[in-house]
């Protein structure tokens, strides 16, 4: 390998150490991140032998990285005609991947706990009608705070919502959320 190509892989996985970084931060597996920025700056389809070549990883790490990034729609597997060997292209779409994210995992998070804020609200609701004296006004206070926590679910569902649909976001609802102003 000439000098020249040697700086250029040695690019190439400076980027791919900074994108597998964002992912590892952003809750996945660096080698995700990694395997796909390879895949991103080829031109062509690569095979996975070198892929585990160029990244310094085994064939196992390969293939499993490859699989968990085939589920999430990030890395499709193509042929060639004549080549009995797999290859792989990354998807191009950043917009299509994260709003994916997004959607499938974010999304089902906050929607996840707005519905245990329901459930504890209306237990404390519940307790609270029953309670007297100290008790009621301790109750009473966690219901008020459930209700923030819910309705900052309830803005952050809205914003995730509008976000993957393509909608503009208003940022009224959130500086009177947070500001208790609208902008």
């Amino acid at each position: 390998m000439s000098s020249e190509d040697e700086e250029l892989r040695a690019a190439e996985l400076r980027v791919a150490d900074a994108i597998g970084g964002l992912m590892e931060f952003w809750g996945f597996r660096r080698a995700m991140g990694r395997l796909w920025t390879v895949l991103y700056l080829s031109a062509e389809p690569v095979p996975a032998a070198e892929l585990s070549e160029r990244l310094h990883m085994s064939v196992g790490a390969v293939s499993m990285a490859v699989s968990e990034l085939q589920k999430w729609g990030v890395v499709r597997r193509t042929w060639r005609p004549g080549d009995r060997r797999d290859f792989y292209e990354a998807e191009t779409s950043i917009w299509k991947m994260v709003s994916r994210v997004f959607r499938e995992r974010e999304l089902q998070m906050v929607r996840q706990a707005a519905d245990d804020f329901v459930a504890a609200e209306s237990v404390l609701l519940a307790a609270a009608k029953r309670a007297t004296g100290d008790r009621k006004r301790t109750l009473r206070f966690m219901s008020d705070r459930m209700s923030q926590l819910l309705a900052l679910a309830r803005l952050g569902e809205a914003l995730l919502g509008a976000l993957v649909s393509g909608e503009p976001i208003d940022p009224g609802p959130i500086q009177t959320f947070f500001l208790g102003k609208k902008g």
